[in-house]
């Protein structure tokens, strides 16, 4: 199973990237996927989530409002749309991959950096 990110780079206060994650080796439209993030000196967190079928979504409160995530299982493809850029979203973002009872898998990140 392999799950790889691009998309990320720098990008001003107040601009848009758009987060792109690949998966292959395993049955995409199984698994829930999400987007994590850890900044310098603190704990990965949660971003957003999205259910196996992508009816149910779910955030991290400081990103409700800002952040998008969506996936296209024909594609295999999960994204992560984010605007409205702050500083503090400067991390390294992840794409994991989840089913019940099975091992998640994770992506290796695309580092995300909001400066001026």
């Amino acid at each position: 199973a392999q799950l790889v990110e691009s998309g990320g780079g720098l990008v001003q206060p107040g601009g848009s990237l758009r987060l792109s994650c690949a998966a292959s080796g395993f049955t995409f439209s199984s698994y829930a996927m999400s987007w994590y993030r850890q900044a310098p000196g603190k704990e990965r967190e949660l971003v957003a989530g999205i259910s196996s079928v992508g009816g149910s979504t779910n955030y991290a409160d400081s990103m409700k409002g800002r952040f998008t995530i969506s996936r296209d299982n024909a594609k295999k493809m999960v994204y992560l749309q984010m605007n409205s850029l702050k500083p503090e979203d400067t991390a390294v973002y992840y794409c994991r991959a989840t089913r019940p009872l099975g091992m998640p898998y994770w992506g290796k990140g695309t580092l995300v950096t909001v400066s001026s």
